[in-house]
């Protein structure tokens, strides 16, 4: 599929968007009016309409009643710099101090704006409990029976009808059930690549892979990512020019920790390049589910003509991270992914799988995931306002569109490792901009989870973060 083969109010849509991204429309600015637009470009107001529900979707603009529609305010927008060379990851000691401080706290408690996942009251937890029950009772021998390394053909199928809302046409046959998106990532890069290989990764990037990426050994080139619309594809064709890198991992829907989500045009465009080059692709799509809007963006996935993405997902974050149950499609290198999971976990339990086959199935998912929604979305726009109302004037933030975080950039000057420390001190819990980078980038950025209840409590802990930040930049902190 070529951009002119997209539909036309997604081509309208990538078009405002990049303008946007170039500042050629600032933030704040009121756009064309819609009959204003539907005029200039020659398309029915339907096509106009549903662009801008799009660009809404993403967070790029906002509906003002009877104003019109204008770009959103303090938004996130920097050059965009060239690839780095290839290096080491560098894992900084407090860096791992604070993953390991994620672990230590007590089951359910709130901790400030630091846990990029949804909290126990928001998830299904007497659902799954019942079918857990009603499944060990009707089908005794799930708790003696190891499973086969592919998983069960009943989630697997579920799996793979689910898909089909983002237009995927993937075969249960061709999913392999892993415990989590971390395994399914793991998996891929061990097929993939070998000690002393080069990764291109997006910059910023969530911690955890980077962890991942340092113990196998490997080398990165950062991509540089915009907030808003995810990685840049002029920056990766020019990292992939000279055959070095081995393969690239991108979330394309709401990245953690940026909240980005790439226009369709881009996903097209890195389906195309890589595929041309024989660079395989693996993709997080772990909050795809987490869309604010009425659509469900596609991942790259749904653009792949030739087998060379390996998509990962998971249900972990939406569902039950207790139940440990993520999946890779692979494509053309299925045969291989196949080897590592026999050689390191063998199979995921069971009996996890047949329960979120049966939630699946009866229509408890999708409920769910309607639910789930709705009260983000609502904890998304709680927080872009207390950060809108307590933070500096000079910080820039975007307002995504999906999953369950804020990027913050502040000046220069500002410190997020002292920051994250002081907050830390007073039991308010966020993560600094280093703790995202390979190299201990991104000192003046500070990611914001919105997942916990924006409540009378949370709010105070908001209205203390902004104060801390306007005293570092002070010179009283």
């Amino acid at each position: 599929m070529k951009n002119n083969d997209l539909p036309l109010y997604q081509q309208l849509a990538d078009a405002i968007a990049v303008q946007i991204k170039d500042g050629i429309l600032r933030p704040g600015e009121r756009l064309p009016s819609l009959r204003e637009m539907r005029m200039r470009r020659g398309l029915s107001l339907s096509t106009v309409q549903e662009a801008f529900r799009r660009l809404e979707d993403r967070g790029l603009v906002q509906a003002r009643p009877q104003s019109g529609y204008f770009v959103s305010p303090r938004a996130v927008f920097e050059p965009v710099p060239h690839p780095t060379a290839p290096g080491e990851v560098e894992v900084d000691a407090l860096l791992w101090n604070y993953v390991k401080d994620l672990y230590e706290v007590a089951p359910g408690h709130v901790d400030g704006f630091r846990n990029a996942h949804v909290l126990p009251g928001l998830l299904p937890v007497a659902a799954l409990q019942k079918l857990t029950i009603d499944c060990v009772r009707s089908r005794p021998g799930l708790l003696s029976d190891y499973g086969v390394p592919a998983g069960d053909a009943g989630l697997r199928r579920q799996i793979a009808r689910q898909a089909l809302e983002w237009d995927g046409q993937i075969s249960p046959d061709n999913l392999i059930i892993t415990q989590g998106t971390i395994e399914a990532l793991n998996l891929a890069l061990r097929a993939l690549t070998r000690p002393g290989d080069v990764v291109a990764v997006e910059s910023p990037a969530y911690f955890s892979l980077l962890y991942c990426l340092k113990a196998l050994g490997l080398r990165v080139v950062e991509i540089p990512t915009d907030p808003v619309c995810g990685i840049s594809v002029d920056a990766l064709e020019l990292a992939t020019r000279d055959g070095a890198v081995q393969a690239v991992i991108l979330v394309a829907n709401f990245s953690n920790p940026l909240g980005s989500l790439m226009p369709d045009s881009a996903k097209q465009r890195v389906a195309d390049l890589l595929a041309s080059r024989d660079i395989p692709l693996i993709e997080d799509d772990v909050y795809g589910e987490f869309y604010f809007g009425k659509h469900r963006p596609r991942p790259i996935k749904a653009f792949d003509r030739s087998g060379n993405v390996l998509y990962c997902s998971s249900m972990t974050k939406s569902v039950a991270p207790g139940l440990r149950v993520g999946w890779i499609e692979a494509g053309r290198h299925q045969a291989s992914i196949e080897v590592q999971k026999y050689i390191g976990t063998h199979s995921t339990p069971l009996l996890n799988q047949v329960v979120l086959a049966r939630f699946l199935e009866d229509g408890g998912y999708a409920r769910h995931m309607r639910r789930m929604r709705r009260t983000l979305a609502a904890q998304m726009r709680a927080v872009a306002a207390g950060v809108e109302r307590y933070f500096p004037e000079d910080t820039r933030f975007s307002l995504p569109g999906g999953g369950c975080v804020l990027w913050l950039q502040l000046p220069s000057r500002f410190d997020s490792i002292a920051f994250y420390l002081r907050a830390r001190e007073e039991g308010i819990g966020v993560a600094p901009g280093p703790l995202f980078s390979p190299r201990g980038g991104y000192r003046n950025c500070v990611r914001l989870s919105y997942a916990a209840p924006c409540d009378a409590v949370q709010l105070a802990r908001l209205a203390r973060l902004g104060e801390l930040a306007r005293m570092q930049l002070d010179g009283r902190l």
